[in-house]
């Protein structure tokens, strides 16, 4: 298993996305969005259908795992976060440290990683997306 990253939306265009994933030997963006879809034309290209098209093009497989996405409430719980320290979602720095607890407790510690781990694949790298 080579190593796994993460990576977002905002701040990219597509081909510096795509070009992103390529110097970090990425063969597997796995999508953990609840919803995959991104609001504003300039990212429409995230959106599932548009970015799984682009990434088949640039040779890099995509795996939705709605599992591993945070729920309505933990994202609500960053919101209020975002609200409390006036910054956007769009601009944001660092996770709500209550969000990353929500995530560990009721995603990662839950669910079984292993199914998720023998998707990876060997010798390359996998995003989080």
């Amino acid at each position: 298993m080579g190593t796994v990253a993460t990576i977002g939306v905002y701040g990219w265009t597509l081909e510096r996305f795509l070009d992103a994933l390529r110097q970090a030997d990425v063969g597997l963006l796995v999508d953990v969005r609840q919803r995959r879809g991104v609001r504003g034309s300039e990212y429409s290209w995230a959106n599932a259908g548009r970015l799984q098209a682009a990434l088949a093009e640039a040779g890099v497989r995509y795996s939705h795992h709605t599992e591993l996405a945070p729920t309505t409430e933990m994202r609500h719980l960053q919101y209020r976060e975002d609200a409390r320290l006036g910054v956007g979602k769009r601009s944001r720095a660092e996770l709500a440290p209550e969000y990353r607890e929500h995530c560990l407790q009721e995603v990662l510690d839950r669910d079984d990683l292993a199914r998720f781990v023998r998707e990876l694949p060997a010798g390359r790298s996998s995003a989080l997306f």
